[in-house]
């Protein structure tokens, strides 16, 4: 603002000066919208004020071709006199000379002298009478009639009470041959030159039009995206006011920007928009680079271009917007056989040749193949499928046909495994023609595998075995298959087919697939064999030394699957986190999702039951369940057994009765999902549906040989379902063979073992078998099976009366349930032997209305979740020593008869009593008593 000024200022002292007889010529220049037509429009009131005569005119693209147009829009500005009359016949005069000669003879010279001199001499014989001020605004646009006069009058206002004015734009070819040749050298000329808004004139205009505010949210990027060009600056407000981003006003003022430009710079700025060089655009349009550089200064100096390229998207789309779609598919079509024979990076040509859909060119589909591997490698998975599909589209040569169709269906796969399953259809077809084989059919029959179509997969690998000896890439890939259907599809190991180890082996180590195989090799052994330092040692080497690359995925989730699996949870935790956190960052949703199901068995075995419903959640939700095909057990499963553990297993019914894949069943997922069912059916008062599937659950992992407890324990859980199917003794034999075998082994289910065992013991061992059980799984980190067995061992305590050794641990185990956010456990605090492993031998659960194992009455059902939350804070009031001690007993879930019995009082006193007791601490219910009361008990 201070520039207008101080320009404002200096065309004050040139008037002042043509006021006094000497006159002035103005040339005022500057980039496109820096101000110079505001500039004359004020300057021109001004010249008013101070008694000058302002004769306006503006030049016009459109007149360019009207005989001195220009000059004519100044006549009729002059007062109605005689002289006006004798100029104005002189203009049409000249005119109708002007129009009537050769348009192929066209030069200023053609414009007759002594009419040019006649209309010079009219105007000064005017400016006698009372002081002129000619301004002329886009002079560069002005006829060639009109600019022949001006620079005529130029010479001779010297001495004359007139000022001229003109306006052009910087890098304009009428600017240097006329205007600065006939004009700039005159003596008398002064030149402005106007620059764009500097970053605090950009804050001061945006002041100006919407307020402080706006100017501290929007200035700084107001600046960045127009350097300070008006005209955009006004626009991208606007846009920015409305919608936070450049927009359709901001494209408009670009484009306005072009148009009030010289129209030479229009096809360069789309050729920028299209290559983003000078030079290369200059090629791209076949003309000279120093004709293009000059182009590139003037949009650089209108403020479209820095550093030689666009300052936002919108702007290059909004120069392209005027092409309609044959010219921009020809136009990239060119750029792409441009930038191929100048070496360009296979993904910029790539790009040329999506936007152009053409790839008709024999080099074009090389081009393609290795855009899209290279988009593989830096995570542009998306950009990588669209470049393998116009390839295929291209494409007509069988085998290369099937291999471009392989790739794209690993590119579709990390975002949805369900997406190419049409493309799955072509690749069976393509086998059948003989154009598929080797590693891409292996390939293949994992992928229809993963859908559940065992039949399809057993017949590719019957057309791999007709093809004959397998290359070295073929056998890398069914080492990897078969190490992989080891520990996650046992059944389909018989339909491989057979390659001698050292050839498999070799091919492995050669094609840097080792780590793959060395990953399957060591879950397959976790699962067969069961824990080993050495196995968590090869898991934690193989993740130290893995990205999340194309390769690597199946390394990663073997490897963080195996360190679950051998009671690691710990370890596995964060490395998870951090795979989970790179396949976000890589855009790769099917990993995050295959990460997120494994994170969700990380936490529920560590027992944060939360965290595993979370993630197990997530991991259905960033890809369909269709789109998880045989693996959707694994999230199920946790997804069930978390919901059960917190108490919300009617929240998940509709995932216990979801349809899953009939060929899940004979992989190792079909066990998990059994076994988060048959937990899910234990919670849920299902005791004979749990049993059926636990017992599904372990003939099938003993069929494979994968029966081990740190997998799935099912044997404890089958033992709880025996138990409350009043099958004791059977219960008591299943768990004994589980400690017989490898149940002690691992503490977490060593501690399971003996929690389920002490509900078939007597009362002696009970709470024996129980503290053991405890310390074990506080060992392990499990804290909700540590919580469940602290709540049945406070249970066992009660049992044999030991209540005050009971009530210290009332408060750790509601603690631990809280942690764990085990509602199943803590929305009901432990009373007695509610719930629990009481007289009748059964397990801590859910109450579902059953017998309380004491005096037959039916239990009550669990008070709101805010009176309970609200009871635990409460402080009760003064109590009677003998209501302090039936509200301590009846906190603790004892019966009116069994207080009558342990105070020495009748029933009708304690009811009595608890009148009282309700009525003080503004309860309605025994389950309403705040569980505080209980750790008081004798």
């Amino acid at each position: 603002m201070d520039d207008q000024r101080q320009d404002m200022a200096h065309l004050g002292k040139l008037l002042e000066e043509t006021l006094g007889g000497r006159g002035r010529i103005a040339m005022v220049t500057g980039a496109v919208a820096t101000g110079k037509s505001e500039l004359l429009h004020g300057f021109a009131d001004q010249a008013l004020e101070q008694g000058a005569l302002p004769l306006s005119a503006t030049g016009s693209r459109a007149e360019r071709d009207l005989p001195l147009g220009v000059l004519s829009q100044l006549v009729h500005n002059t007062p109605a006199d005689e002289h006006r009359a004798v100029t104005l016949d002189l203009l049409r005069e000249g005119s109708r000379a002007r129009m009537s000669r050769d348009p192929g003879a066209e030069s200023f010279e053609h414009v007759d002298v002594q009419i040019v001199d006649a209309l010079c001499t009219a105007l000064l014989k005017q400016a006698e009478r009372r002081p002129l001020v000619i301004a002329v605004d886009d002079v560069h646009h002005a006829d060639r009639a009109s600019q022949l006069c001006l620079s005529y009058l130029a010479r001779r206002v010297r001495y004359a009470r007139i000022m001229l004015i003109f306006s052009a734009p910087d890098h304009h070819a009428h600017l240097r041959t006329l205007l600065h040749t006939e004009m700039v050298r005159q003596p008398h000329c002064h030149t402005l030159r106007l620059a764009h808004l500097p970053a605090e004139g950009v804050a001061e205009r945006v002041r100006q039009r919407a307020g402080a505010q706006a100017a501290d949210r929007f200035a700084e990027r107001c600046h960045e995206l127009t350097g300070g060009n008006r005209l955009l600056v006004d626009a991208l407000l606007e846009d920015l006011q409305a919608t936070g981003e450049p927009g359709e006003r901001y494209a408009d003022a670009v484009l306005a920007c072009l148009h009030r430009a010289d129209p030479s710079l229009l096809p360069v700025a789309r050729a920028l928009a299209v290559l983003g060089e000078p030079g290369t655009a200059g090629r791209l349009l076949g003309q000279g680079e120093a004709t293009t550089n000059r182009a590139a200064q003037a949009l650089t100096g209108a403020g479209l271009l820095a550093e030689g390229r666009f300052r936002h998207e919108a702007t290059a789309s909004a120069v392209l917007a005027g092409l309609d779609g044959a010219e921009l598919i020809d136009l990239h079509r060119r750029a792409a056989e441009l930038t191929y024979e100048e070496g360009a990076p296979a993904p910029v040509v790539a790009g040329h040749l999506l936007t152009a859909s053409h790839a008709g060119d024999p080099w074009a589909l090389s081009v393609l193949e290795e855009a899209a591997r290279q988009a593989l490698r830096d995570d542009g998975v998306e950009a990588a499928i669209e470049y393998l599909k116009l390839a295929l589209r291209a494409c007509d040569d069988g085998p290369r046909r099937a291999r471009i169709a392989t790739t794209l269906v690993r590119a579709i796969w990390r975002i949805d495994p369900s997406t190419p399953t049409g493309h799955l259809a072509e690749l069976t077809e393509a086998l059948h023609n003989g154009d598929l084989g080797g590693a891409d059919a292996i390939v293949l029959a994992r992928a229809l595998l993963w859908h559940g179509h065992v039949a399809d997969a057993k017949d590719v690998l019957s057309h791999l075995r007709d093809q004959g000896e397998l290359d070295r890439e073929a056998l890398a890939e069914l080492a990897a298959t078969r190490a992989w259907c080891r520990g996650s599809w046992p059944a389909f190991l018989p339909h491989l087919p057979d390659s001698p180890a050292a050839d498999v082996s070799a091919a492995a180590r050669a094609l840097a697939t080792d780590r793959r195989l060395e990953s399957a090799d060591a879950l397959a052994s976790a699962l067969s064999d069961g824990p080993s330092a050495e196995i968590a040692h090869t898991a934690e080497r193989i993740l130290r030394g893995s990205r999340l690359d194309e390769m690597s995925m199946d390394a990663v989730e073997c490897a963080l699957l195996t360190l679950t699996y051998t009671d690691r949870a710990d370890r596995a935790a964060p490395w998870c986190d951090a795979f989970v956190a790179e396949a976000a960052s890589r855009h790769a949703p099917s990993r995050q999702a295959r990460l997120s199901a494994i994170r969700a068995e990380i936490a529920l075995r560590r027992g944060d039951l939360a965290a595993a419903a979370r993630d197990a959640q997530r991991a259905l939700d960033l890809i369909s369940p269709e789109s998880w095909g045989v693996a959707v057990g694994a999230p199920l499963s946790v997804l069930l057994m978390a919901g059960a553990a917190m108490g919300r297993h009617l929240d998940h019914q509709r995932q216990a009765a979801q349809p899953v894949p009939e060929a899940m069943l004979e992989t190792r997922f079909g066990p998990q999902y059994l076994y988060g069912k048959g937990r899910f059916a234990l919670v849920s008062g299902q005791p004979q549906q749990a049993l059926r599937d636990l017992r599904l659950c372990g003939e099938l992992l003993g069929a494979w040989g994968l029966d081990v407890p740190e997998f799935i324990p099912w044997r404890v859980d089958a033992a709880e379902a025996l138990i409350r199917l009043g099958e004791v003794d059977e219960a008591r034999a299943l768990i004994e063979k589980q400690l017989a075998g490898s149940g002690k082994r691992s503490r977490r289910v060593h501690g399971m073992a003996l929690r389920a065992l002490a509900a078939t013991a007597d009362r002696r061992h009970r709470a024996v078998l129980l503290r053991r059980a405890a310390d074990l799984l506080q060992d392990c980190g499990d804290r909700y099976e540590h919580a469940r067995a602290l709540y049945d061992l406070i249970d066992a305590y009660h049992v044999i009366g030991e209540h005050r050794r009971a009530g210290m641990l009332g408060g750790r185990a509601r603690a631990l349930a809280e942690e764990c956010h085990a509602g199943a456990l803590g929305g009901t605090p432990p009373r007695g032997h509610r719930n629990g492993a009481g007289p009748n031998g059964r397990l801590n659960g859910q109450s579902n209305g059953r017998s309380n194992g004491r005096s037959g009455e039916q239990l009550d059902q669990p008070a709101d979740g805010h009176v309970i939350e609200a009871a635990r804070a409460m402080t009760p009031p003064p109590l009677s020593d003998a209501e302090q001690r039936v509200a301590a007993l009846a906190a603790d879930g004892y019966s009116n008869r069994e207080i009558s019995g342990k105070l020495f009082i009748t029933v009708s006193t304690v009811e009595q009593h608890l009148t009282r007791i309700y009525r003080k601490l503004n309860v309605s219910r025994r389950d309403d008593l705040p569980p505080s009361l209980a750790d008081r008990a004798l």
